[in-house]
Order: structure tokens, then sequence, then C-alpha cells
């Protein structure tokens, strides 16, 4: 029999039950941080506002508005900035950025940060490999938080990480982006396999559910959607298996997906029931999803959700704890871009590079034609906003024309080939059959660094044809090209996997594959001679007449924008 304190006791629990109990959970991300802490453009050095540390401040925010926070990021997180990579390099050489490497080793700054802040999961980013299994393990090591991946099997990466928050037990499933093995060499994941991502996380979901271990199924992903978010048009320059999020949004039981890798911002973006987010690369803003529960009989049911992404701004304060955690890494990072390479006869800037043949993409070419001894190399002008002052050129300035950690590959192929990458390239730009003196000529639609220019052959992009049938005047050594002409041909790594839609480039026979990285190859070939060459070949050109010129001037508005990419 119920003593009367356990029937008042009882009563009183019904009545709760009745009468129902909500929770708020919130969902804090990040993504494709790539290494950025401080709020700091490394290649300007000028402040920026980016970074883990700004990020903090709006954690800090966020989490003292709602205490029921979980914290994830989506991957790509432990390498780009300089001072990932010098702090890499470091490690490999038995040093740290305070001089020999301490037993133990000196952490990885980015996990350093993030413990700090408290992270619940990271999903694993194809980023992660660039530098090979090795490095990726040394950094996994140092969090307190599980690298999380359903979908890469072989590495004891967990396929999902269950928190209970305010009593709601929320599961968070990762996935990886399958197209890592089209970019990376085998070595740098060794032992690795990557599954179709869709797939792997329909099996978690359907394990969760028969565990009936979680109330919400959150997928957090590094694989962007396959389409714009605003206009629903189809992303062509993808691999196949690249982006998948809208997939994984399909799947039953999925009830949100934070996404990365394609260094969009979406805020809030629905696929029937399930809401996507996505927040900016490099810590440019906070993903930020609330999740409305309420309890009922049977148990929690997700009553709303909604998401938004909270900009950093020049004003947004940064952290000092993460600054000071991170300064040693900054400052070995400084040191070694103030180094100097070279000199430069003149000032060269990248501003036009997309428009008309430049100093600063030849200076590129130049290094890949030697470095893969090839008759052709392929390069793309990442950062309009790169320049080259007159007089002494340093590493810092250097790496701004190839920011990026790709591998050089010689491959063979052919004068066709060649074409094909050509007129794919060449997409980049819009058609003006009937008025090529007015615009708009620069395609919104493909990124810029998706752009590839040649070197080694000589061509004109005629604006008054249809895409397909752009490439005009296409000689080598003289001569108009043949389309069955052997070449061996130099690209990088992300090109040789098909990356950015060239699908021409994947599966042709590679012969030889750098050691090092596009950039460390042009600090030391521009290092072994001095001196940098101020002038272009001029083998390239857009035509007529009148479409150059509004290309240019189209190239000049968008040079001076704020540079987010």
């Amino acid at each position: 029999m119920f003593s009367t304190i356990s029937r008042a006791a009882l009563a009183f629990t019904l009545a709760l039950s009745a009468r129902g109990e909500t929770v708020h959970v919130r969902v804090l991300a990040t993504t494709d941080l790539h290494g950025n802490i401080f709020p700091y453009d490394y290649y300007t050095s000028q402040p920026a506002p980016r970074g883990l540390a700004k990020i903090a401040t709006l954690i800090g925010r966020e989490r003292a508005a709602n205490p029921n926070t979980l914290l994830l990021d989506c991957g790509d997180t432990v390498q780009g900035s300089p001072l990932e990579t010098v702090h890499l390099a470091a490690m490999r050489a038995g040093k740290s950025a305070r001089g020999p490497q301490p037993d133990p080793p000196q952490p990885d700054p980015m996990m350093l940060a993030m413990n700090r802040l408290g992270y619940d999961a990271m999903t694993v980013g194809n980023h992660e490999f660039d530098l090979g299994v090795a490095d990726l393990d040394r950094a996994r090591r140092d969090a307190k938080f599980p690298w999380i991946s359903a979908n890469i099997e072989g590495g004891s990466f967990q396929p999902y990480a269950i928190k209970t928050i305010a009593g709601v037990r929320v599961a968070v499933i990762g996935a990886t982006t399958a197209s890592v093995p089209s970019w990376e060499p085998a070595e740098n994941f060794r032992g690795l396999r990557f599954t179709d991502a869709v797939e792997a996380v329909r099996r978690s979901v359907v394990e969760i559910q028969r565990k009936r271990s979680a109330d919400v199924i959150l997928v957090a992903t590094h694989t962007g959607i396959d389409r714009d978010a605003t206009t629903g048009a189809l992303r062509t320059q993808d691999l196949p298996n690249e982006n998948v999020a809208y997939q994984i949004a399909q799947i039953p039981g999925v009830d949100a997906v934070v996404f990365g890798h394609t260094h969009n911002e979406v805020g809030e973006y629905r696929v029937g029931p399930v809401l996507l987010m996505q927040p900016r690369n490099w810590g440019m803003s906070l993903g930020e999803m609330d999740l409305t529960l309420d309890r009922l009989a049977g148990g929690w049911k997700l009553a709303s959700k909604s998401s938004r992404v909270i900009p950093v701004t020049d004003a947004t304060p940064a952290d000092e704890a993460v600054l000071s955690l991170a300064r040693p890494y900054h400052e070995a990072a400084e040191r070694y871009l103030d180094t100097p390479v070279a000199q430069a006869p003149e000032a060269m800037s990248a501003a036009l590079a997309r428009a008309e043949d430049t100093p600063v993409i030849d200076a590129i070419q130049a290094v890949q034609l030697e470095e893969a001894r090839a008759q052709v190399s392929f390069a793309a002008a990442f950062d309009i906003g790169a320049r080259l002052p007159k007089g002494a050129v340093t590493v810092r300035q250097i790496a701004a024309l190839y920011p990026y950690d790709n591998t050089l590959y010689a491959i063979e192929t052919t004068g066709r080939v060649v074409r094909e990458v050509l007129e794919y390239s060449a997409r980049y730009y819009n058609s003006c059959a009937q008025d090529c003196s007015h615009g708009p000529l620069i395609n919104p639609t493909v990124y810029g660094y998706n752009y590839d220019i040649a070197e080694g052959v000589s061509y004109a992009i005629d604006l008054r044809r249809k895409p397909g049938e752009r490439i005009v005047n296409l000689t080598w050594q003289g001569r108009p090209l043949n389309a069955d002409q052997p070449l061996r041909v130099a690209i990088n790594s992300y090109r040789a996997g098909g990356g950015g839609g060239y699908s021409m480039l994947r599966g042709a026979k590679v012969v030889w594959r750098s050691s090092e990285e596009v950039r460390e190859m042009i600090i030391r070939y521009y290092t072994a001679r001095g001196t940098l060459k101020s002038s272009a070949t001029g083998n390239w050109r857009v035509i007529p007449e009148e479409a150059h010129q509004e290309v240019v001037r189209e190239a000049m508005e968008e040079a001076a924008r704020p540079r987010l990419k």
C-alpha cells in the first residue's frame, strides 16, 4: 500500500506528465575552420572578421542565453591556415613553436582551442587527409571529443555520438564526403575505405531507432548540398558522390542536418520536414539550430525547429583565453611568413588573372612546368586579392598566390583532353552573341577557383560562340594542336581527381607526383632564382576585344569587393 507521501509524489508526476514539459535544445556549429583561430589574414597581415577566437565569444553568448547546448564542428578543421601548416611541419621535423619538440609533443592548436570551448563532436573532413593519416591521428589524439564519421571504415571512427541535454538524448551522426579517394593519393588514407555516405547514415539511423537510444537524430556532415539553396539549380561541377546532404535529409528518421564542405552559408533550408543549416567557412559565422521538444506520455516529441547563422564582424571581440592558447603557434607562423624569398622587378597583382594573362599566374605555371617536366600546365587564380610588391617578396606574399595544400601531378593525356579542359573552364564566361560590350560576361554560377588557365599552349576564348565551342586558335609549339597529340600535363592533386567538375582528367595515367605541396615548390623555386619574372607570356586572351574589356571591367569590380573566399 502506498504511503500518503508516495501517493502525493505519484499524483504530482502524473499531473506533470499530463500538462507536458518543454525543453529547448540549442545546437551550435562551425565548419571548414581550416586552422583559423586568430581574427587575422596571414597573407595581408590585416585583421579579419573570422576565426575561432571570435567564434568563442559568440558561443559564450548563445550558451548564456540557453545552457542546453550542443557544440559541433563539421570538419576541414586542422588544415589550411599558416598557423596549422607551420605547426604540422614543425611536428614532422621534431620541433615546436617554442623550440625543440617537447615530450609529449606540442598539441594541435585547433584541438587545444576546441577542447577549451567544449566541443561535443567533430565530423572528419576531406582536408583532414591532406598530409596523411599520421598527421590526422596526431591531431585526433589531442581532441577531448570524438571525431565521427559513419562512412569511413578501418579508422576506428565512431559513426555517431549521443549526448543527453536536459533529459533529451540527441544522436549526432557524422558523414564525410566519399570523394576523398578522388583527391588524395592512396598513401594519405591507407587502411581506410570511404563508403556511400547516404547508406552509411541510413544504417546508423536504423541502429539508433532499433536501440531506442535517442529522442532526436541530427546529422553533422562534411558534404554539401548538390544544388543552389535559393534557386534549386544543380551544381554540375561536383563529383557524383561529393555533395549528398540533400539526399541525407531524405532519410526517414533524420530530424536535422548541419553540413559543410562547400564554403557557402545557408541559414535555413528545408527538405520536407528536415531542417538544414550551413555556417560560413573560416569561422566567419556560427550556425545555430534551435529544437523545441515536448514531453508526452510516449516520450519526447520534436515540436518545432529553426536555424540561423550569426555572423562574425569586426566588432565581435576575440576571446582572450583562446588567443593566449594559440599565440605561440601564431608567432611561429608569422616568423616563417616573414622569411625573404626573392625580388620582384615590378609590383604585380592577381586582380585581372581571370580576365587576361598575368605575370602572377605565369609565375605558378613556370614552377609547375619545370617541377613536373611538363609540356602543358593548368593553374587557377585562387585569390584575386593577391599582390606582390616591387622589391623584396616574402614567403607570406608568395603563399598568398597558392593558399591551398595541393600537391602536383604529371599526367599523360592528349590534345583532345587539353581542349576539353579549356572548353569546360570557359564556362566561367557568359556568351555575348549580339553585343559583347555589355555584361555580365562573368558567370556567377562558376567559382573563380574552378577557372583553369593553361600555359604551354596558345589559345583564344571567343565569347561569341556557344559553350563547348569557344576555344579557337589552339596551338602547341606554333602549330595547331592535334587531338591525338600525346602530352605530359601538370595539374594539381584536386584536379587529378576530377575536382571542380573536371571529369575528363579523372583516371588519367599519373606518371609523377610531388612529395611536397605546390606552395612549397613555388617558395623553393624562387628562393633559388632570387627574382620573379614580371611579364606575362600572353599565350591566351578573351575575344572579341570589346568582350575582353567588359571582362576586365567586371574583374576589377570583383577585386574591389571585400574578399570572403
